[in-house]
């Protein structure tokens, strides 16, 4: 395997683990008025990640970073090409995280409800866009034989591009929803897991038309194969969490959908390997992993830096979900305000 596809398989490990961690926490803003009835629920549903949010959330930057690096070309057209709906994911984030510090400041309802709808908008926009984004690299934008891409906010939001968004929207809702009930007790965990199934039937619909259309814009490429197995292994494992659900084992549920969203977005990066951003213009335009990459020292430094450093932010993170891995419900909140 040549150093240029091991960075871009790194670069598809970075992203997939920052939309199975971030996913749920995207979910969990999501379902604030699906799910909590008062403050006290919504409290208690924001406590379930309160611990691990922002560490969730460095996976991104990780992720841009390792572009960057590892694909400066690459990183160039992508954050040029689509610089507003990055903007738009970032000032997002920004909200969401500002809200989750602020809106225990104050003992009053409306201030509260001002920021859950803050929380609510900076979990619902950045999963639809990120969806919108991945959408339209696989699908290929306008881009010139010096990789300038030409493309509005509205030319992102194609069909293709909007079933992305809906599709990673839907996906991050159970996945928080799931989480939900596998990190709370009582009447929450039940609606919860109620609002898991009633969800889980238009998920799957979605997810599966995504798929297929993925698949059958890469009909003619060589690796078919494993396009269309990794995107079955989605489709099998978003059914069995449904089933998981289902029997209320939340555990089991919440590692079968995280493999789904993991081969999902795996199931993107394979339609598009060996490209990197397809051009519908020019095949000179086309970014690819040996156009777009950094030298080979370069790469070669930095695997041994990565290599080095990635398990110790793994096991970081491990051990930070194991500190924090009791269930939580409304006792917990209401003995603490006293």
């Amino acid at each position: 395997m040549d150093i240029e596809q091991i960075w871009f398989a790194l670069v598809a490990f970075f992203f997939i683990g920052y939309f199975v961690l971030d996913g749920f926490d995207f979910g969990v803003g999501m379902a604030l008025p699906l799910l909590g009835r008062d403050d006290t629920d919504r409290r208690v549903m924001i406590n379930t990640i309160g611990p691990v949010w922002d560490l969730n959330e460095t996976w991104v930057i990780v992720a841009g970073a390792v572009l960057f690096a590892a694909f400066p070309e690459w990183y160039a057209s992508l954050f040029s090409g689509f610089y507003l709906p990055l903007l738009l994911i970032l000032l997002a984030l920004i909200l969401r995280g500002v809200s989750f510090e602020y809106r225990h400041q104050r003992k009053h309802p409306e201030w509260a409800a001002r920021f859950d709808l803050m929380i609510i908008i900076g979990s619902f926009l950045p999963a639809f866009l990120w969806g919108v984004a991945f959408a339209n690299i696989i699908r290929g934008v306008p881009m010139d034989a010096d990789h300038q891409v030409s493309v509005s906010l509205f030319g992102l939001l194609n069909p293709y591009g909007l079933l992305g968004g809906v599709t990673l929207v839907l996906l991050c809702l159970v996945h928080g929803m799931i989480f939900i009930a596998l990190k709370t007790e009582g009447d929450i965990r039940i609606r919860a897991r109620t609002s898991v199934l009633r969800f889980m039937v238009p998920t799957i619909a979605v997810v599966a038309t995504f798929l297929f259309w993925t698949v059958a814009m890469h009909v003619e490429v060589p690796h078919l194969g494993w396009i269309m197995a990794i995107a079955g292994l989605a489709a099998a494992s978003l059914v069995t969490a449904g089933l998981f659900s289902l029997r209320g084992r939340e555990g089991f549920a919440f590692f079968a959908m995280a493999l789904t969203i993991a081969s999902a977005v795996a199931t993107l990066f394979v339609s598009l390997f060996p490209n990197v951003m397809p051009s519908t213009t020019t095949p000179e335009g086309t970014l690819t992993i040996i156009n777009a990459s950094s030298s080979e020292y370069t790469l070669g430094v930095m695997l041994w830096v990565a290599l080095i450093t990635t398990p110790l932010v793994i096991g970081y993170q491990a051990w930070t979900y194991w500190v924090f891995r009791r269930r939580l419900g409304r006792e917990h909140i209401l003995s603490s305000a006293h």
